[in-house]
């Protein structure tokens, strides 16, 4: 018995055929990549320069600073507070991921002292007048669509995504390169229902921060109107002990002193 064990381990070695865990599924890449993107460490804070440009060349810029906190294994909140420009200062964007079912989303308007919740229907619509739709500040639902794995390269997945409800989407499928060392999405292709190339995301800096490898150059950008946005992020931090008080409708109106200090 242990000279027929040693003689498979030789052939199994010499042959090249793999003694490590079976490869990873497309679902196990997009869920690996989903923790990646949006759930490092407990929580999380950055501030973000957004700079919008249009057609004509005109550019526009926003500053806000982000708050994500971990709420359970899968459900997060995030709270978004814009300092400028004037026409954006103090408004204040507030999202509940519920994993599962519809996330809570809500938007206040200083200027018209409102607060607005957003529909479920509106999550792939611009972002305060972006190029990024309100569903990429927080992330898409694995299970809002089937996953395929196209090409494995060296360096990266390419994971081919298709709606499992085509008529809440605006895509027919979309296609991502994920990083295979730290499985970051570096860029995602969106397809229309004609099959055409009309919206890109990309990373386009990543640098490692307290130990976590994290996006701080990302852009949008829409080809049908040949517009982009592009996002520089600085001051990054996690685990920096928020507290989930912060992330509640009170604050929508009275920024908390994490994101006006």
């Amino acid at each position: 018995m242990k000279r027929t064990a040693l003689l498979t381990l030789v052939f199994l070695l010499v042959s090249g055929t793999p003694l490590l865990a079976a490869a990873l599924t497309a679902d196990d890449i997009v869920a690996k990549a989903n923790q990646a993107s949006y759930y490092a460490g407990n929580d999380g804070k950055a501030d973000v320069t957004m700079t919008i440009t249009a057609a004509d060349g005109g550019v526009r810029e926003r500053e806000f600073t982000i708050l994500r906190l971990n709420d359970g294994p899968e459900n997060q909140k995030f709270y978004v507070y814009f300092k400028a420009p004037a026409d954006v200062r103090k408004m204040a964007f507030l999202v509940w991921k519920n994993v599962g079912k519809d996330d809570d989303r809500w938007l206040w308007l200083p200027a018209l002292n409102l607060k607005k919740r957003i529909a479920p229907g509106d999550k792939r619509t611009s972002f305060v007048g972006s190029d990024f739709f309100y569903e990429d500040v927080s992330g898409r639902g694995l299970d809002e669509d089937s996953h395929q794995l196209i090409e494995e390269t060296a360096d990266s997945y390419q994971i081919r995504n298709e709606p499992k409800d085509s008529d809440s989407v605006e895509f027919s499928y979309y296609l991502v390169w994920i990083d295979k060392t730290n499985f970051l999405p570096r860029k995602a292709e969106y397809y229309d229902r004609q099959g055409k190339l009309y919206r890109t995301v990309e990373a386009l800096k990543v640098e490692t921060v307290d130990g976590i490898p994290t996006v701080i150059e990302s852009k949008a950008s829409d080809l049908n109107a040949s517009t982009s946005t592009l996002n520089s992020f600085s001051n990054i931090s996690y685990n920096n002990g928020l507290q989930a008080r912060i992330f509640s409708e009170r604050f929508l109106r009275r920024p908390p002193r994490e994101v006006t200090r």
